[in-house]
């Protein structure tokens, strides 16, 4: 039986697939904001502390990576002033 956290990544995989309809997205898409709170949803390791320099590296990465929507870099940026 897959977790919450693992429905919730099929969703935003089929939301980031370009070979899928995008009525097959607007399902994902309401799936995860009406059972899932958008994609807040908890996953594997999530209760371990992480380090921060591994998640300030990601942030900084998804801010350059030129393949990330501007509203992730913005997030991102957001997450990196906080810390």
């Amino acid at each position: 039986m897959p977790t919450e956290a693992q429905i919730a990544g099929g969703h935003k995989a089929n939301l980031n697939n370009p070979n899928t309809s995008q009525e097959s997205k607007q399902h994902s898409k309401e799936v995860l904001d009406n059972e899932f709170n958008g994609d807040n949803v908890a996953g594997a390791g999530d209760n371990v502390d992480k380090n921060p320099g591994n998640v300030a590296g990601g942030l900084k990465a998804t801010v350059n990576n030129p393949n990330v929507s501007q509203e992730a870099k913005e997030s991102a940026k957001e997450r990196l002033n906080q810390m």
